[in-house]
């Protein structure tokens, strides 16, 4: 008997094998909700409290998306390899990140924003280069662009919170507070230079 691909939600399945639809919606599940928690993570003022509490929720469900990408790529090496390596760098760079924070290394700050931002881009990555051909809008675009606009999008997203958490500490750390917008902007602009030329 073969199993033919079905068509949930205007998405290609490509097995209806009930074994691999529970293990695809396992996989959802934990992707949507890495999703959602990464961008409130993204969102949430830098302390204690909502940041870290969702930042690792974030983690524990991009570590679910990893190993079930793992387990439905073992079915489908040839079609999904790019996948795993994907998730394979989303988890890689998250660890780093959490690590970065858990352990207070040098330059902890940049290295767990960089971290976390870089696995939502891989994450997100991996989605549109999976699915985008049935979306709306996206399967308008060349499929280079599956591969480009989270990146596009999330770097400069990224690099401006790895400023201003850098401007925060500072500021925290400082005892002399802005007094004017432009003495803000200027430390900012100092900042941006020590963080990309460092």
């Amino acid at each position: 008997m073969t199993v033919t691909s079905i068509i949930v939600a205007g998405i290609e399945i490509p097995s209806g094998d009930p074994a691999f639809l529970a293990v695809v919606a396992v996989h959802v599940l934990f992707g949507l909700a890495g999703t959602i928690t990464g961008a409130t993570a993204m969102l949430s003022p830098k302390r204690s409290g909502r940041h870290p509490w969702v930042g690792t929720i974030y983690y524990w469900c991009l570590t679910g998306v990893f190993v079930t990408a793992g387990a439905l790529a073992v079915v489908r090496w040839a079609e999904d390899y790019h996948l795993v390596i994907l998730g394979t760098l989303a988890f890689a760079a998250a660890h780093l990140g959490r690590m970065a924070r858990r352990r207070r290394w040098s330059n902890w700050v940049r290295l767990h924003i960089t971290g976390m931002g870089t696995s939502y881009i891989f994450l997100l990555t991996a989605f549109y280069v999976d699915n985008g051909k049935s979306l709306p809008v996206w399967r308008d675009l060349p499929p280079v662009a599956y591969w480009l606009v989270p990146a596009v999008v999330g770097i400069p997203s990224y690099c401006s919170c790895a400023v201003m958490a850098s401007v925060g500490a500072d500021r925290q750390s400082s005892s002399q507070p802005y007094s004017t917008i432009r003495g803000l902007l200027c430390r900012l602009v100092r900042q941006a230079q020590h963080l990309y030329i460092a």
